[in-house]
C-alpha cells in the first residue's frame, strides 16, 4: 500500500508542476484568442499526464528499454489527443466568436429597430398634426383669403410627400431585410445614372446653396439593377447635400479596378464624429443634432429625407448586388465610396 502511495505523491508533484507552469502561460497569454487558451489548456492536461507517467515509470525502477516504450506510447496517445483536442477547440472558438458576434449583432438591431419607430413615430406625428390643422382651418372657413388658403393647400402638398417619401422607404427598407428585393441586371451606363441624379437632386442644392460636380465622360458600365443603383447615387448625392453647408461643394467619381466599378461622393461637410463613422449606415441613424435635416430639406428630390433611412437603404441595395459602400473623413468633409463587381471594365461612356 505504501508503494501506491508513494506513486500517486510522484504522480501528484509531477502534475502539479506542469499545472504551475501552465496557470503561468494563462496568465501571460489571457488577452490572447480563444483558440490558443483552448491549446494551451490542452497542453497542460496531456503534458502533466505524461509528466506523471515518466516519474512513476522511473520510481518504478523500469529498464531502459521499457521506459522508453511506455514514452513513446504516451507520446503518440499525447500528439492524438492534442490534434483532435485543437481541431474541435477551433470550432468552439469559432462557434463562440460567432455566437458572440450575433448576440452584439442582434442587440444593435434591436436598438436600430427601436430607433426607428422613434424616429418614424415623430417623423408621421408631426406632418399629421400640421395636416390636420390645416385641413379643420380649412374646413370651418377659419381663413378664406385665397392667399392664405393657396398656402394651405401647398403645405398639404408638401407634407404629403414629405410622408410618402418615408413609407416609400420604409416599405424598400422591409424588401431588403425580408430578402424580398429582387434584382433586374442589365448592363448600366453610370454616367446615366449619375447625371439622372444630379438632375433631381439640383433643385435642392441650389436652394442650399451647394455645388454639384462631376465629369462628362469616361464613366464605367456596371451590371446592376437600374432602379436600384440610381436611388443608392441619388441617396448618396441627397446625403450629401443635406449636411454640407453654403457654398460648399459635392463631387461625384467613378472608376474600375481590381473587378470592381467604384462610385465616390464627397463633400465639404466638415466631417464625421469619428464615433459616429461605424454607425452611418445603421438604421435611423442621425447623428449629432447638428446633422439632423432642416424642415425646408424635405420635399421634391429629396428621397432621401425621412427617419433615417437613406444611408441604410444604400447599404442594403449594395450588399445585394454583392458589393459594399463605406465612407471616411477627408480633410474638409467626408467620402462615401461603393464598390460593384462589374462584368465589363473596358467599357466607357
Amino acid at each position: 500500500m505504501s508503494d501506491l502511495i508513494l506513486i500517486g505523491l510522484y504522480a501528484l508533484a509531477a502534475g502539479a508542476v506542469v499545472g504551475v507552469v501552465g496557470e503561468i502561460a494563462l496568465r501571460l497569454l489571457r488577452k490572447r484568442s480563444i483558440i490558443l487558451h483552448v491549446c494551451v489548456l490542452l497542453t497542460i492536461t496531456v503534458t502533466s499526464v505524461v509528466a506523471g507517467v515518466a516519474a512513476v515509470a522511473r520510481a518504478m525502477f523500469l529498464s531502459a528499454h521499457d521506459l522508453q516504450v511506455v514514452l513513446i506510447t504516451v507520446a503518440a496517445s499525447a500528439a492524438v489527443s492534442l490534434g483532435v483536442g485543437a481541431t474541435f477547440g477551433h470550432r468552439l472558438a469559432t462557434a463562440s466568436v460567432w455566437a458572440t458576434q450575433a448576440r452584439e449583432r442582434e442587440r444593435q438591431l434591436e436598438a436600430g429597430r427601436r430607433d426607428l419607430v422613434a424616429w418614424v413615430s415623430h417623423d408621421l406625428r408631426t406632418p399629421l398634426a400640421g395636416l390636420r390643422a390645416m385641413a379643420e382651418a380649412l374646413e370651418d372657413n377659419v381663413v378664406g383669403d385665397p392667399a392664405t388658403v393657396a398656402e394651405y393647400h401647398r403645405r398639404i402638398r408638401i407634407e404629403t410627400d414629405r410622408m410618402a417619401y418615408l413609407v416609400d422607404d420604409l416599405f424598400e427598407l422591409s424588401r431588403i431585410n425580408a430578402g424580398a428585393l429582387r434584382l433586374a441586371l442589365s448592363s448600366v451606363p453610370l454616367g446615366d445614372v449619375v447625371s439622372d441624379a444630379i438632375a433631381t437632386t439640383a433643385p435642392l442644392a441650389r436652394m442650399r446653396g451647394v455645388r454639384i460636380l462631376a465629369r462628362e465622360s469616361g464613366w464605367p458600365i456596371v451590371t446592376a439593377g437600374e432602379p436600384e443603383l440610381s436611388r443608392v447615387v441619388a441617396n448618396l448625392l441627397v446625403n450629401s447635400v443635406r449636411y454640407t453647408p453654403p457654398d460648399g461643394t459635392v463631387v461625384v467619381d467613378a472608376g474600375a479596378e481590381r473587378g470592381e466599378v467604384w462610385l465616390a461622393v464627397s463633400d465639404t461637410c466638415g466631417g464625421i464624429p469619428e464615433a459616429d463613422l461605424p454607425r452611418v449606415f445603421d438604421v435611423a441613424f442621425r447623428g449629432e443634432r447638428a446633422r439632423t435635416p432642416r424642415p425646408q430639406d424635405h420635399g421634391p428630390g429629396n428621397s432621401a429625407a425621412g427617419g433615417g433611412l437613406g444611408l441604410a437603404i444604400v447599404r442594403g441595395l449594395v450588399e445585394a448586388h454583392g458589393g459594399h459602400v463605406g465612407v471616411r473623413n477627408t480633410v474638409d468633409g467626408c467620402r462615401f465610396e461603393v464598390r460593384i463587381p462589374a462584368s465589363s471594365l473596358g467599357s466607357r461612356t
